[in-house]
């Protein structure tokens, strides 16, 4: 069974036999969102960070995790470990103010995210590291002594 519709090549949904002269729906969004709007509508007031993407890569000796986060600061970044629960956090806050002659224009923007994980317990909570560069964040993870993978050997036998 298909649940398939036609549709005309203008993308409306509407009965295209209609004498009546009305838009669709259809039209008339795409006519809202397709012409040109003054600038101050257009114009990027929040800066807004989305989620950022997370690499996780676990190694014989440790877990790394990469967060793919540009345009920030180390000073930017909150990381938090409560119960093998680790928080990483980010909070930005940005004011402008531009004065002319008849006018005074404030723009302000508030962007955060907050990512947790739940570590494994054989994660050495006192020896993480964390380091900031080239917009990416990288935290080590490094394993406990007696979690690490020892290398395979052979057993002689006596």
């Amino acid at each position: 069974m298909s649940n398939l519709v036609n549709v005309p090549k203008n993308g409306s949904l509407a009965n295209t036999n209609s004498n009546v002269n009305f838009p669709s729906l259809s039209n008339w969004l795409d006519d809202i969102f397709n012409r040109d709007l003054p600038s101050v509508f257009t114009s990027n007031f929040n800066t807004g960070i989305s989620m950022p993407k997370v690499n996780i890569e676990e190694t014989a000796d440790a877990f790394m995790v990469d967060m793919a986060v540009p345009g920030l600061k180390k000073s930017d970044f909150h990381l938090h470990l409560d119960n093998q629960l680790l928080l990483i956090s980010t909070e930005l806050k940005e004011e402008k103010e531009h004065e002319e002659k008849n006018y005074t224009r404030r723009e302000f923007g508030y962007s955060s995210f907050k990512r947790t994980f739940t570590l494994p317990e054989s994660v050495d909570e006192d020896k993480i590291d964390a380091r900031y560069k080239d917009g990416v964040l990288s935290i080590h993870l490094p394993k406990k002594e007696e979690a690490k993978q020892k290398p395979a050997r052979t057993i002689k036998i006596s």
